[in-house]
């Protein structure tokens, strides 16, 4: 039933499963997305929990196929999607609680995806490759920071690949992003647009990519390289950068 193509590696292992449904804390009324369900293993445990509704949002058709058939819960909604591109206000739900096993060739994707409708999202669980984890929150890259401006991230455990099917040839990592009370910026992907730029050639000084108003409007000197600014600083740019439009 696994296909290559999605890089599909399911989750086993009861006690792993409990503890990951425990760190999302889904209280009663919650709705509930669940990305990539799989066979339903992870789904099981979240339909323990007193959550309002559970959508399950799965790129494969016989995945979809095989839920169905397992899974008799009045509380879940079957959706046929891809998860990178998927537009959460459709759901018309005004606070989301995903969680998932994302699948490793398009986790980013996903990551990217969430932040673009954070108004819709105040809480996120994802598993991914350790690697990916740790670069998130301890490295700067456009994607670190783009995250980083609208969720808090936190590291919650590593899964060795035993307690997978197919086991991976990586540790992975559950994490949790927790939305900010930050309403500075109002358009995620243009604020997307300025770090993927800025962070191209990261060699290069900020006075080769950013105009000197701008770097003189929030004191930064146009000797530095973007690995040597700060979250804060970021922002400064951007909102100076936006002023000049």
């Amino acid at each position: 039933m696994l296909k290559k193509r999605f890089a599909q590696h399911l989750l086993v292992g009861s006690r792993i499963l409990q503890k990951l449904t425990c760190f999302a804390e889904i209280k009663p009324e919650e709705v509930v997305v669940e990305i990539g369900p799989g066979t339903g293993n992870l789904t099981k445990y979240l339909l323990k929990t007193p959550l309002k509704k559970l959508y399950l949002i799965e790129i494969d058709p016989e995945m979809i196929e095989h839920l169905k058939k397992i899974i008799k819960d009045e509380r879940v909604v079957f959706i046929k999607a891809d998860a990178t591109k998927f537009d959460f206000p459709s759901l018309k739900e005004s606070n989301l609680k995903l969680i998932g096993n994302l699948p490793y060739n398009v986790a980013s994707l996903i990551i990217e995806n969430t932040v673009f409708y954070k108004d819709f999202i105040p809480y996120a669980f994802y598993m991914v490759q350790k690697e990916v984890a740790e670069r998130l929150i301890n490295e700067k890259s456009w994607l670190s920071i783009f995250v980083k401006t609208f969720y808090e991230i936190e590291y919650l455990m590593s899964i060795p690949a035993r307690f997978f099917i197919p086991p991976p040839k990586v540790v992975s990592a559950f994490i949790k992003l927790k939305r900010k009370d930050f309403k500075d910026i109002f358009d995620p992907k243009e604020y997307k647009n300025f770090l993927t730029k800025i962070f191209a050639q990261k060699r290069k000084m900020l006075k080769h990519k950013l105009s000197e108003f701008s770097l003189k409007e929030v004191g930064i000197s146009g000797e530095k390289r973007v690995e040597e600014l700060e979250l804060k600083d970021f922002l400064s740019l951007y909102l100076s950068f936006q002023k000049l439009k």
